[in-house]
């Protein structure tokens, strides 16, 4: 207990319909019973009963365990059964039981036969005439408890009707259902329906049309994401992830509303700076990570059917002089990228900005730029698989975060190295001043490129000067070629910077001249390798930091052991003229074949 009765200490059984006898009677189990089930559960009361099946439920023991006489309800199955149904019975109207002018007859389900009621509204004997005391109507006014009315109650035959008051409105048969009536006349009705109806056929089409727009731009994106190699992408990281070792290194495709919401919308305010491939936003993430977020103007159609490949490549990049890529966002027109934040601003405003060096560690703080910066290049010319090319090396793309360590950033003109060496480029882009003349003539994009723009760069941090200027003569404006004009003339090092020429002796300004040189060749095969260069600056460094290293100090023979080479001297440099391109500082020179 509780529960049904099953016949442990109970045993019930539904009367099937139709039965005409039924007879009950108790018994004893025998005796020497094995199942002791029945015995424990015995009780010195038995007695049994028909009952209401509704009424009856087994889920007390008190119940079970009675003794006294109690009452229980029965029910009175009962029907005319002279003929089958309501149908037969309406054929025979001598017969026909339901005689009262406001009864119905309706069939039974216990077998053949019928029953009668009176109709709704009506209550008496449907077995009788009216003047017998048969179906008469109800005056539901003076039953209030079961047909409620607070207002005025008319009864009617067979129903009634309850209205509010005069003066009053509302549900007469709700308690306080009825109020005054308001002074909104029917034109103001009127006029108020219909306005609501236009102000809802506007709502509907503004609805409408937000929704088609929505839908729009939920189209746009899926065909932005698809061209932008999105599904290639997602299925390449897929990969990645499953193999040994894989993942995507934490590189993650973005939405348009996480990089809307991390940038307050790209505001302005959020500007870190402007470029020729696009403007660079400062963000910050829903889990808090400062980030610098790419959003470029234009892509060329050619650029997108290896962009997915790259993207994923590059995110590959673990190098502490290489701006970390944490992801993009595909599903715009133009790809966004998302980049680790560097705190410090670009090597240019470095140089350029007014703020100075450091004057107790300038030379070793430039020294140790190149160096790293070379370094970053080199890992992705010659550590990186397949090799990357950067394309458009230059000093507003080198970053400094808080301790001016160097970090290369800015892929928008990377490429990865072409399989097939006679692969040309159909444009040429960069910036004017760090173009290598050789990719400017033949449109072949090669590491050499990198590497002549690493001599700018070189250039420019150790002199302290543009690659292009339009103050001054017109054969000035070049840097590189009014330091080429005059290293032939041996006046090179007057185009140092002071700091420069003071704190190094002649065997490193021999050798960092040599390496200048060497990049900024206008013959590819004369430039040196990344690889090469980053060697040489890192032992520059040390030598520079060598107490023979400074200036006025330290044997020559010493020196060139610890610059890792035979001394150059009498060093002859190559010198084509060349025309120079005279843009305008930081402007992107472009054009078809």
């Amino acid at each position: 207990m509780p529960g049904p009765c099953t016949g442990v200490g109970c045993c019930k059984s539904e009367i099937p319909p139709g039965l005409l006898f039924y007879e009950t009677t108790i018994r004893n189990f025998p005796p020497g019973g094995k199942d002791y089930t029945f015995y424990s559960n015995s009780t010195p009361c038995r007695y049994v009963f028909l009952v209401d099946k509704d009424w009856f439920s087994y889920n007390d023991r008190v119940f079970l365990n009675r003794t006294d006489d109690f009452d229980v309800p029965v029910v009175l199955d009962w029907a005319i059964r002279n003929v089958g149904n309501c149908s037969a019975a309406r054929q025979n109207t001598t017969d026909f039981a339901c005689r009262g002018a406001h009864s119905e007859c309706f069939n039974v389900t216990n077998g053949l036969g019928y029953r009668c009621n009176c109709s709704q509204g009506y209550d008496g004997n449907p077995y009788l005439e009216v003047l017998d005391g048969g179906c008469t109507d109800i005056n539901e006014c003076q039953l209030k408890g079961e047909y409620p009315c607070y207002g005025v109650c008319n009864n009617t035959q067979g129903s009634y009707t309850c209205q509010c008051h005069p003066g009053t409105s509302g549900d007469a048969t709700s308690k306080d259902g009825c109020r005054p009536k308001d002074k909104f006349t029917l034109a103001l009705k009127v006029v108020t329906g219909v306005s609501v109806g236009v102000f809802l056929l506007v709502f509907m089409c503004f609805w409408l049309y937000l929704g088609l727009q929505k839908r729009k731009l939920i189209k746009a994106k899926q065909s932005f994401f698809e061209h932008n190699g999105g599904v290639i992408l997602q299925q390449q990281m897929h990969s990645y992830s499953g193999t040994a070792g894989g993942g995507g290194g934490g590189f993650k495709i973005f939405s348009e509303e996480e990089l809307e919401k991390a940038t307050n919308n790209f505001s302005a305010d959020q500007i870190l700076g402007r470029g020729g491939h696009g403007i660079v936003y400062k963000g910050v993430l829903e889990d808090k990570a400062v980030v610098a977020i790419k959003k470029s103007k234009v892509m060329e159609a050619t650029e997108t059917k290896e962009f997915a490949r790259e993207m994923l490549i590059l995110s590959q990049i673990n190098h502490r002089n290489v701006v970390k890529l944490h992801g993009c966002c595909l599903e715009v027109e133009v790809p966004m990228l998302v980049y680790e934040y560097v705190s410090n601003g670009t090597l240019y405003h470095y140089i350029h900005g007014g703020e100075g060096l450091d004057n107790n560690k300038a030379l070793d703080t430039r020294l140790r730029i190149a160096a790293e910066s070379a370094e970053a290049l080199s890992y992705m010319h010659s550590s990186a698989s397949p090799p990357i090319l950067h394309g458009d090396v230059k000093t507003a793309n080198i970053l400094l975060d808080d301790n001016l360590t160097a970090k290369v950033t800015d892929f928008g003109a990377s490429k990865l190295a072409p399989n097939d060496e006679v692969e040309i480029a159909t444009l040429v882009q960069g910036t004017c001043g760090y173009l290598d003349p050789e990719y400017l003539m033949t449109c072949q994009l090669t590491d050499k490129s990198d590497v002549y723009s690493f001599g700018v760069v070189l250039l420019e941090l150790l002199t302290g000067k543009k690659p292009i200027r339009f103050d001054g003569p017109e054969e000035g404006r070049s840097l590189v070629s009014g330091f080429m004009t005059a290293a032939k003339v041996g006046g090179h090092y007057e185009l140092l910077d002071s700091q420069v020429r003071n704190e190094m002796g002649p065997e490193a300004l021999e050798e960092i001249t040599h390496l200048m040189m060497r990049c900024v060749s206008m013959s590819g095969e004369e430039l040196s390798s990344m690889k090469e260069v980053a060697k040489r600056l890192e032992a520059l460094r040390r030598y520079q930091r060598h107490p023979w290293g400074q200036a006025g100090a330290g044997d020559p023979e010493e020196g060139q052991s610890l610059l890792g080479r035979e001394q150059q001297r009498d060093v002859s440099y190559k010198f084509k003229p060349h025309d120079v391109l005279d843009l305008e500082e930081g402007s992107t020179y472009t054009f078809s074949l």
